[in-house]
C-alpha cells in the first residue's frame, strides 16, 4: 500500500517539474488576479455598466413624465390650472375656498 502512494505521489508532482506547465500556471494565475486586464477587474466594470445602464432607463423614464408635463403646461388649460392647483391663483371676479382634509395634511408635512 505504501508503494501506491508513493506512485500517486510522483503522478501529481511529474508535471510540475515540466517548465511548460510552471509557465502556464503563473500565467494564468497573473492574468486571472495580478494584470491590468485581470478577470476582476473586468467583472467590477461589468457591473458598473449594469447600473449605469439602469440609471440611464431610468432618466429616460423621467424625460418621458417630464416631457409629458411640459406638454400639458403648453396649453392654456394646463397652464391655468397648474398655477390654481400649486400657486392659488384666481381669477378677479372669484373667491378661492382651500378644503384641506386631516390626511392631507399628513401627507404634506411628510414630504
Amino acid at each position: 500500500m505504501t508503494l501506491f502512494k508513493i506512485n500517486n505521489k510522483r503522478l501529481f508532482l511529474k508535471p510540475l517539474k515540466n517548465i511548460f506547465v510552471i509557465i502556464l500556471v503563473i500565467f494564468i494565475v497573473w492574468m486571472l488576479f495580478f494584470d491590468a486586464n485581470s478577470w476582476l477587474i473586468h467583472n467590477e466594470l461589468n457591473n458598473e455598466i449594469e447600473a449605469l445602464e439602469a440609471e440611464k432607463e431610468y432618466y429616460k423614464r423621467e424625460i418621458e413624465k417630464d416631457k409629458k408635463a411640459i406638454k400639458k403646461l403648453s396649453t392654456d388649460e394646463g397652464l391655468e390650472k397648474f398655477a390654481r392647483e400649486e400657486y392659488y391663483m384666481k381669477r378677479d371676479n372669484e373667491e378661492i375656498y382651500i378644503i384641506e382634509y386631516e390626511d392631507s395634511l399628513k401627507n404634506k408635512q411628510d414630504d
